[in-house]
């Protein structure tokens, strides 16, 4: 017996041997290579969810075990099928469950990727099946009303202690504020949603919820470091500084459409990492600093969980003078890693070097595709008024 799919994607033939099908032979129909049905991989979906009908990555398929009680999948080639899950899995299929589960997904809710971090991954899948947020509007209160208000565990300036404080976003006011005191009137930091930034490192700040937040002051990048025990309460946050900056650039640029400015809400650092630099002289000896590329904006710190940079390099585009090459200037000394780069700007040259050369390269690749790419009309603005801190 066979099960044909009106998917019109391409059908993965293999051998099942089900429990009340004479044929050993089975055609499930399967999406294409890189068509996980939760859009996070590029790896082939030979797993399925048989109680959902959608297709996955192996990857994913870990995420859906953590979801028994809604999804139980099997593997596509390994596993023994019943001819009623093969006529679920073809009468249902990837596109179908989107048309359900995906009814209603804001434009500025996070879709991850196969590379982003376990949490953004797992929520996704437990906001579709589980809490079924994009079926019912109602479901996405804690991060589309336009006001927040919580606890977060943020990490001291000067300590390094996690504290609990009191965080409030408020669209009205265009503005993430957080107090010091729960019973305080005036908040210890206010961060403007115009420059706020929010991305999840979990491996840095040592939490499997860990979120950067980010926000310029003075024109210098600021740093803060939260989380939350509960995961769904950090990516609700999560969206609800998205849909801040969603709402806040609707404003700003109104014939712009989603496409456009959802790439803007919140972004990931293009590379982090330890580099050697030394001073505008190049004189001094170099120190081991911690590196970070945020567009345009490359930042160092002594330590990858400071609040402030130690300077800020604005990197600008070819066009303008800008040149990244390979190695240090002959009388460079001081180094004590070998693969150097140097960056060539209209005002100065800035020298950084390696400890690997894989790590030279990726540096290289990470400044040449901002090199490379021309300044929008605000990039010169943020170039004329750019601080360096030396």
């Amino acid at each position: 017996m066979f099960w044909e799919s009106e998917l019109n994607t391409p059908l993965l033939w293999c051998l099942v041997e089900t429990k009340s099908c004479s044929t050993p032979r089975t055609k499930l129909p399967t999406p294409a290579l890189g068509s996980c049905g939760e859009r996070t991989a590029v790896q082939e979906p030979d797993w399925a969810s048989v109680t959902l009908g959608v297709f996955v990555c192996q990857g994913c398929s870990l995420l859906h075990r953590g979801i028994p009680h809604i999804s139980r999948v099997k593997s596509v080639q390994q596993e023994i099928w019943d001819a009623s899950e093969v006529e679920l899995m073809a009468a249902m299929g990837n596109e179908p469950a989107k048309a359900k589960y995906e009814q209603k997904v804001p434009a500025f809710y996070y879709r991850p990727k196969h590379t982003d971090c376990k949490l953004l991954r797992e929520q996704w899948i437990r906001a579709r099946y589980e809490r079924n947020e994009f079926e019912f509007i109602e479901k996405q209160e804690p991060y589309s009303a336009g006001y927040r208000e919580g606890f977060l565990w943020k990490r001291g300036r000067d300590n390094g202690q996690f504290l609990s404080r009191k965080f409030i976003l408020s669209e009205r006011e265009g503005a993430l504020k957080y107090f010091n005191k729960q019973d305080a009137r005036d908040p210890k930091a206010v961060m403007k949603i115009e420059t706020l930034n929010a991305t999840f490192q979990p491996a840095k700040i040592g939490n499997p919820y860990g979120l950067q937040i980010t926000y310029l002051r003075d024109n210098s990048t600021r740093n803060i470091f939260v989380y939350h025990s509960d995961s769904k309460e950090m990516v609700d946050w999560f969206n609800a500084i998205r849909a801040a900056r969603f709402h806040y650039l609707q404003v700003a640029f109104p014939g712009a459409s989603d496409e456009e400015l959802v790439p803007k809400l919140t972004r990931s650092f293009m590379k982090e990492g330890f580099m050697e630099k030394t001073g505008p002289k190049h004189t001094e000896g170099f120190k081991k600093r911690w590196f970070t590329m945020d567009d345009r904006r490359l930042m160092y710190f002594k330590d990858p969980l400071d609040a402030y940079a130690r300077g800020e390099v604005f990197i600008g585009s070819k066009e303008n003078s800008y040149t990244v090459l390979p190695g240090l200037p002959p009388s460079t000394q001081g180094y004590h890693w070998n693969h150097g780069i140097t960056i060539v700007t209209p005002d100065r040259k800035f020298l950084f070097a390696c400890e690997t050369e894989a790590e030279q390269r990726d540096w290289i690749a990470a400044f040449q595709r901002v090199i490379n790419r021309p300044m929008r009309p605000q990039e010169y603005a943020v170039e004329a008024h750019f601080k360096h801190k030396p």
